[in-house]
């Protein structure tokens, strides 16, 4: 068939190349071009997608990836920017996340540079926070078990709280009014993308204080802030602070917004305070009212005291009457310990003559350490000669046993299988040779024996040649020699 040339097209020919007033990009130089329009055009942008592949590298950098029901987007949050995430990276959560867009020219990708991290709605943040309950309750941080009572009068009590607003001087306040005592207060931020690190960093400084001293150690720790959306609350929703909650050997309140407001340090708190002014009423009873009970007992235990004192008066005075006169039970006792101590004399001297008596008696019958020495190293001699003895009388019978397997050996050898009367024979290439089938005529052959080796020709009288397959290569001979 003959080609159809449509009318004012140019021939193939005469068409320029395609491309072919272009420069040429290595690949460095596109990748970097390529970098600099999506940063330029990117350069600030939020994200809304579901974490997955999330992975903490070990030099501090996560690694994850956002998705949705179109695309998967790579992310990297650099070590630098891990602590001012607003939430802790986990798999299934749907953020909402702030950065730039760059490309990864190694793999000829593209992936966003998280800045900032959020979550995406109040109903991610309620399946965030029962998902992080049933995990912890699973470990036992809110087992009843682990709940400790409060001290009746703590001499100092903790504060962590912010140092601004009306929650500190609620309790301040009611501190006062019930029982004034010292009190440390440790200031934290309670809201933001660092507040879960510093509460749970200042439950653990108030722990490791001191138990004397001052600043010394606090009695009672209270956990504080006002109300607030969900989102301002989830710093006391945080692992970090509930762990470090469990972990406190201080007993702790938790008084963290209204009455009605619940989150996760409440459960592993030793006791949860409606609002932060029932916290304090909590940490100290009222002093007026204790100072009336310690009134009451104090009464009381005296009129008891009273009544006690009065009958055991009467009871020793009805024991004095029922006693004789205690000088004449003395004067009894006295003129016995006399002829005891009488006694007592005479038996110790016949106890130290006897004594003396047996240590001459023994120090004549003991020999002289010398000649003792005497005798143990005539003892060890002996002992030496016959010990020499039997250890060559061992040696002399392992070597005859050893010569007597030599023996035996050399005669199961190679060697000794051609001093008994046969020959190996083998061909030039030295394979050798095992039946006669396997001889051919004319073909010059070497046969051994135990005192050396002679050249020979096969005769072909025996049989009519026949071709032979070649043989396989034989193993190494080892320090015996080959028998076949």
């Amino acid at each position: 068939m003959s080609a159809q040339i449509e009318p004012g097209l140019p021939d193939a020919d005469e068409l320029p190349a395609v491309g072919g007033n272009l420069a040429p990009y290595t690949v460095g130089e596109l990748a970097r071009a390529v970098k600099r329009t999506i940063e330029g055009a990117y350069g600030l942008v939020r994200v809304r997608g579901e974490l997955m592949r999330v992975k903490r590298h070990t030099s501090g950098h996560i690694y994850l990836a956002l998705k949705d029901d179109d695309a998967s987007l790579d992310g990297v949050v650099w070590r630098g920017s891990v602590s001012k995430l607003g939430v802790v990276p986990e798999d299934g959560l749907e953020v909402i996340c702030t950065g730039r867009v760059t490309t990864y020219p190694a793999r000829s990708s593209y992936q966003l540079v998280i800045e900032s991290m959020e979550l995406a709605g109040q109903g991610a943040l309620l399946k965030l926070i029962e998902e992080r309950r049933k995990k912890l309750m699973a470990e036992g941080l809110f087992a009843a078990e682990r709940k400790r009572p409060l001290p009746s009068l703590p001499g100092v009590i903790g504060v962590i709280t912010s140092p601004t607003g009306a929650v500190i001087r609620d309790i301040l306040h009611r501190l006062a009014d019930r029982f004034p005592r010292d009190v440390l207060i440790w200031p934290v931020a309670v809201q933001g993308a660092n507040a879960a690190n510093e509460i749970a960093a200042a439950i653990a400084g108030f722990n490791a204080l001191p138990i004397t001293g001052w600043p010394r150690r606090p009695d009672v720790l209270i956990v504080a802030r006002g109300g607030g959306a969900i989102e301002d609350l989830m710093a006391f929703n945080e692992e970090i602070v509930v762990r470090a909650t469990a972990a406190s050997a201080i007993p702790l309140i938790s008084a963290v917004g209204h009455e009605t407001d619940t989150t996760l340090i409440d459960f592993a708190s030793d006791i949860r305070a409606p609002t932060p002014t029932a916290a304090a009423e909590f940490a100290v009873p009222v002093r007026l009212q204790l100072l009336a009970r310690v009134e009451d007992c104090s009464s009381r235990l005296l009129q008891q005291a009273e009544r006690v004192v009065t009958f055991k008066r009467s009871e020793l005075q009805a024991l004095e009457r029922g006693l004789g006169n205690p000088r004449h039970a003395i004067e009894a006792h006295a003129q016995r310990l006399d002829g005891l101590a009488e006694r007592l004399d005479g038996g110790l001297r016949n106890t130290l003559e006897r004594r003396g008596q047996n240590v001459a008696t023994w120090g004549a019958r003991l020999r002289h350490p010398l000649q003792q020495v005497r005798d143990f190293e005539k003892r060890l001699e002996m002992l030496g000669r016959s010990l020499d003895a039997g250890f060559r009388r061992t040696i002399d019978a392992e070597r005859a046993r050893f010569q007597r397997l030599s023996d035996l050996l050399e005669s199961y050898s190679y060697r000794g299988v051609l001093k008994r009367g046969f020959a190996l024979v083998t061909d030039p290439a030295g394979h050798a040779i095992g039946a006669s089938a396997d001889a051919r005529p004319g073909e010059g052959v070497s046969i051994e024996f135990h005192d050396g080796k002679v050249a020979a020709t096969v005769d072909g009288a025996a049989g009519s040649p026949r071709a032979r397959a070649p043989r396989p290569a034989e193993p190494k001979a080892g320090p015996q020699g080959r028998l076949f």
